[in-house]
This record gives C-alpha cells, sequence and structure tokens, in this order.
C-alpha cells in the first residue's frame, strides 16, 4: 500500500512531539518537587526588566506546584530572619539598584547556609553592581549586550543533566548578555556572538544558563528575560522552570560534585 506524504510527514513529526514528551516527562521526574516548598520573591529595581510583571506571569506557576509564596518588593525581607530561616527558595528579579550591607548579608548567609537561590537576566545577573561577594555568589555578571535586541540562538550544551535533558536549542530576539562569569559554573546553555555590533567579540561562546554552588546553597541563573516574553518560548520556560525546582532542593538533595575548570591543566 502506497503511503500519502502527508501522512508520513504527520506520523513523522507526531513521533518527534511524543518523544520531546517523553524526554521532559522523565526529566522532570528528576528534579525536587515544589510542593509544600516555601518560596521567597522579591522584585524590583530597575522597571525596564518589567520585574512585577514577570513576577506575576510565574506566580500561577508556583501555585499549582503547590510552592507556599511569600513575595516582596523590598529588599529589606532579606533582613527578616523569621521568614529567611524558613525559606527553601529565594527567586529574585532585582534588576541594579543599591542593597545595604544588612540586607547583603541576610541574602548571603541564607544561601551559604543552604536555601536555593534562582533568578533571570538583570534580576540576578546584573543587580547590585558594588558587591562582588553578591556576584561570587552568583558565578556571574552582565557587562554588556551588543546591539541591544537583536536575533540570537541559545544552544543547549548540557543534554545529560536534568535541567536541560531533552530540550532543543532555541532561537530569540532579545538583548545577548555578554559576560563575565565563574570558570568553575556548571554550564547547561551558550550562544555565540558574532562581529556584527563589535568586531572583537566575533566567534565569542559565551553561557547563557548555568549552575552552581555557594556554600550549601543552589544558584541557578539563565541570562534571558529582557522582557516576560522571552518566556513565551517554550524551550526558555521550560529551562527556567526546571532550574527553579533543581535550586529549590538545597536543603534535601545530595551535594553535586561537577568541578570542572575551563582551563584545565594539559
Amino acid at each position: 500500500m502506497k503511503l500519502n506524504p502527508n501522512y508520513y510527514r504527520w506520523i513523522t513529526g507526531s513521533l518527534s512531539i511524543l518523544m520531546l514528551l517523553a524526554a521532559l516527562t522523565v526529566s522532570g521526574n528528576d528534579l525536587p518537587s515544589l510542593k509544600g516548598k516555601k518560596v521567597l520573591m522579591v522584585y524590583g529595581g530597575w522597571d525596564g526588566h518589567y520585574p512585577k510583571q514577570l513576577t506575576e506571569k510565574l506566580v500561577p506557576w508556583f501555585r499549582e506546584q503547590g510552592a507556599i509564596l511569600t513575595i516582596s518588593d523590598s529588599l529589606g525581607v532579606y533582613t527578616n530572619k523569621a521568614i529567611m530561616s524558613d525559606v527553601d527558595l529565594i527567586f529574585q528579579l532585582w534588576t541594579m539598584g543599591k542593597i545595604s550591607q544588612e540586607q547583603e548579608k541576610g541574602l548571603l548567609e541564607a544561601v551559604r547556609g543552604g536555601i536555593g537561590l534562582a533568578g533571570t537576566h538583570g534580576g540576578l545577573g546584573d543587580s547590585f553592581r558594588d558587591n562582588t561577594e553578591y556576584q561570587y555568589m552568583v558565578g556571574g555578571q552582565w557587562v554588556a549586550h551588543p546591539g541591544g535586541e537583536i536575533d540570537y540562538s541559545v544552544q543547549v550544551t548540557d543534554h545529560d543533566d536534568a535541567v536541560t535533558k531533552g530540550v532543543g536549542d532555541f532561537k530569540i530576539h532579545s538583548e545577548q548578555y555578554y559576560m563575565h562569569v565563574d570558570p568553575n559554573v556548571k554550564v547547561l546553555a551558550t550562544t555565540t556572538f558574532n562581529g556584527g555590533h563589535n568586531s572583537w567579540i566575533d566567534g565569542a561562546v559565551m553561557p547563557v544558563v548555568w549552575k552552581k554552588y555557594y556554600g550549601k546553597g543552589r544558584v541557578f541563573y539563565i541570562s534571558v528575560g529582557h522582557t516576560p516574553k522571552d518566556f513565551d518560548i517554550p524551550e526558555a520556560m521550560e529551562i527556567l522552570r526546571r532550574g527553579i525546582r533543581w535550586a529549590s532542593g538545597s536543603k534535601y538533595e545530595p551535594y553535586e560534585k561537577w568541578m570542572s575548570p575551563v582551563y584545565p591543566k594539559k
């Protein structure tokens, strides 16, 4: 019997989708659940990154997952010892601005002691430019986005980690972050710059998604997220959700060892 070419394409496409869904399901099962976890969402800073809107975009998902939310638009919450000693995960969306010594101490001590930390774009990777210990905790700091909002692509580089397993590469129109990055973070996805805006960075490969530890605390970061629409891209949202779940396991999951410096001895 001769198959209709359109039918064949439909079968092939359906199988590809089913395989992707299966991969996503397996990876999802490998990650901690948010059910019953206490999550502190902190937003503010520069309004150009729409911190309130992205917070609101994610709140329904957190609640669907069973998380117990505390939402704050003030960095002062980091000095609240009752909250900080009880929370499992901090999700921060705060670009630029200033953090007091007492506020920074509360945040650093919480993560170092085992509370997870997750965030996106400038909301975690360009929060407090004067605070190097904060940047040491995050694992990177924004320094440029040549060309502003442009078309670029993100390549998944670690296909075994549960955060990115089964997720494909994707294209995006946003700010392509050029960052100073800790060489010991575990890189999960990257982007490659061309020389269209700055000739001297042509071919530079930059981490976009990583995870790391600060003390006992798990830290997850993704550099996309200039506007909430970035996370209308299914792959970007899937990676973000998985990274959040991974970071939420700091207090409960074994410490992962993956130290593999970018510059090994020859």
